[in-house]
């Protein structure tokens, strides 16, 4: 018989504390790198959450299953693993000690332990069912009025001076996000590079966040990785580099050439019977005189399909896979500069930059098939020789100014760190301009009234505005508005904390019996796990900053972003201020009366969206694990190594 384990509560507490006694060395600002060893030598620093927790060779199915849920969760959102794992463990301590307080004294222990856990579900399933229907109203009513929106429209770093408020905002936003998982001295360069990057591939007449996923898609054939250079000799590079070398002479111009993708061998097609070779022909003369038929009959052919090509100007080809001898020799006798085995997605992207198809029937190339390069040349990075194409200017192509990353690095496991921190910044970015609709139900629960006497309006997020209030339209479409972001440093948390006991002080005064408002108190003490760890060197901190936070909500109507565009302000203290074309009744602050030691200046921003869907994923997952009952071991060493992830990586990790 199979080998039966039974779980109980304190087995998945147990199982999920040792992983978050794991994340608690790199996590928040103050985090270190985990240095990880093989008995070969091999070593892997890093402050990734995700990274550090697939390296793990985790024996129990349960630690598995958790690791699978962080991988899925960053792999979306590109952030928050260690913070999920962090609320992870705090949801279940606090579901434990509740459990634990059930009266089942007289119980014997395998009793009590049923008892436990079917307590213990009944709470996670009370938790989800709450975030489901209730946190999306909280967040928008008491979270997203003290965060403000961040345009990417017609953002370009060159043009960044100390008077734009929106690059300022963009660039500590981003810088934020790199301090948590990459070396503290190069975050700057990296965020300014990042805002290039997006500067240039803005799709034409497409909203922010298609710009985004189209950059998330195509990533994997818009990078390349050089070792052996400092991290600031990263740069972006006109163009496309395709990772493959000439296979034909090239010769080195900067003049205008046409290229032709094909997809399949350059190989003509068998037109009719009589030109089959037969090899079972028993005749050993006709046999011959069937094979130097076919033969000249290809090799008519191949001179046919690339007299076409010349006929058309077309002086590269783009293959998927490897040609004959006989196309290499005629394309080098044609002058005709040929590329094989191109990966399938730089072939992709270069047929949506060009605008062209490739070819399917090597006998079929039309004029729709042929791409206008202004380049096509070697180029050489690091100890590599690769393709480099560029495409010339034209109204129809959906990209303004397509470019190549190229990430530098001394060595190769920090070019792929690197690499990830920039793909997981682009899919946090298009979680937080992504719009997410609000449930159709959301807005007949009630109606938003914010705790706030002032309201903003205005749909133009070209700059930085309030993105929650009562009055404002696009809350009545989405949960959040697109580019809402926060300050950091346990602002979030701490916003949220208080709209959960506001909830449960108003269920009470209304007498609602119907509403759980237990769970609702229990969700807003794990969300302090997370402050508190940010501080954990200092708890006065953890409540300075508290109370600032506090404070502030209470005395000031004004979002965050709008005290800091006057925190600069050395005139009077102005008693109108104008966004837009609306106005606010209430004052707006000079440096003088604002908090001393703001903390936003000094732990950056963060995205409500990305904190929303967190907080979704983990309660998730917090119901998925008290839902396993038994694990059932079996020995399949092939299954347990499919699971383990390589320290190379692979695409489908993703750093959190």
């Amino acid at each position: 018989m199979l080998p039966l384990e039974h779980l109980h509560l304190k087995h998945v507490l147990q199982t999920v504390c040792s992983l978050e006694a794991v994340i608690l060395r790199s996590f928040g600002p103050e985090g270190g790198q985990v240095l990880f060893t093989r008995d070969t030598g091999q070593a892997m620093l890093s402050r990734s959450g995700t990274r550090i927790l697939t390296a793990l060779n985790l024996e129990h199915p349960l630690a598995r299953m958790v690791v699978e849920c962080v991988w899925k969760h960053s792999t979306v959102t590109g952030d928050g693993s260690k913070t999920f794992i962090l609320l992870l463990a705090s949801l279940l301590r606090m579901i434990n000690l509740t459990a634990s307080k059930e009266p089942n004294v007289s119980q014997s222990y395998d009793t009590k332990e049923a008892a436990k856990a079917a307590t213990a579900r009944h709470l996670a399933d009370k938790l989800l069912a709450f975030a489901l229907t209730e946190l999306d109203d909280l967040i928008a009513e008491y979270v997203a009025p003290y965060g403000f929106c961040v345009s990417l429209e017609e953002f370009t770093p060159k043009t960044q001076s100390p008077h734009c408020t929106n690059c300022h905002f963009l660039h500590t936003f981003l810088s934020s996000f790199f301090h948590t998982r990459l070396s503290h001295v190069h975050c700057d360069f990296i965020s300014d590079l990042t805002c290039e990057l997006l500067s240039h591939w803005k799709l034409k007449n497409d909203p922010t966040y298609v710009s985004l996923q189209f950059l998330d898609d195509s990533f994997p054939a818009l990078h390349t990785p050089v070792a052996g250079f400092p991290v600031n000799c990263s740069c972006l590079i006109e163009g496309q580099v395709i990772h493959r070398d000439f296979v034909t002479p090239c010769k080195s111009s900067k003049q205008p050439v046409k290229a032709v993708v094909f997809t399949e061998y350059l190989q003509p097609k068998l037109l009719s019977q009589g030109d089959v070779l037969e090899l079972c022909c028993t005749d050993e003369v006709m046999e011959e005189k069937s094979i130097v038929h076919f033969s000249s009959w290809t090799e008519r052919s191949l001179e046919c399909i690339i007299a076409k090509l010349q006929s058309f100007g077309v002086s590269v080809l783009l293959s998927s896979v490897k040609q004959s001898a006989a196309v290499l020799a005629l394309a080098t006798q044609a002058e005709m500069c040929l590329v094989e085995c191109v990966s399938e997605e730089e072939l992709s992207l270069f047929g949506k930059l060009s605008g062209t198809a490739p070819v399917l029937e090597s006998w079929k190339i039309q004029p729709e098939h042929v791409a206008t390069l202004s380049f096509c040349q070697p180029i050489l990075l690091g100890a590599h020789r690769y393709v480099h194409v560029a495409f010339c200017d034209s109204e129809e192509k959906p990209v303004a100014k397509p470019c190549s990353l190229v990430i530098c690095a001394p060595v190769e496991g920090q070019t792929d760190q690197y690499a990830r921190a920039f793909q997981d910044a682009i899919r946090m970015l298009l979680t937080t301009w992504e719009p997410m609709p609000m449930p159709e139900n959301a807005a007949s629960k009630r109606p938003l009234q914010s705790h706030n006497s002032t309201s903003l309006h205005g749909d133009n997020l070209t700059n930085s505005t309030s993105c929650g209030s009562s009055s404002m339209l696009p809350l009545q479409k989405h949960v959040v508005e697109p580019g809402c972001v926060i300050p950091a440093g346990g602002t979030f948390e701490f916003l949220l904390h208080h709209a959960l006991f506001q909830y449960a002080h108003r269920c009470l005064a209304s007498d609602d019996t119907k509403k759980d408002i237990h769970v609702s108190q229990l969700l807003a003490n794990a969300l302090l796990s997370v402050p508190r760890q940010i501080y954990s060197h200092s708890s006065k901190l953890f409540l300075q900053t508290q109370t600032r936070v506090m404070t502030f909500i209470s005395n000031h109507s004004l979002p965050f972003n709008l005290v800091l565009k006057q925190a600069n302000n050395t005139g009077p203290i102005q008693t109108e201020c104008h966004v837009e074309d609306c106005k606010l009744s209430s004052n707006c602050f000079r440096k003088d009366v604002m908090p001393s030691n703001f903390f936003l200046l000094d732990l950056g921003l963060e995205s409500v969206s990305c904190k929303y869907k967190l907080l979704l994923s983990v309660l998730q997952c917090v119901t998925s694990l008290l839902r396993v009952d038994a694990v059932l071991h079996i020995h399949n060493t092939q299954s347990h190594r499919l699971t383990n992830s390589s320290w190379e990586g692979t695409e489908d990790e993703a750093e959190g």
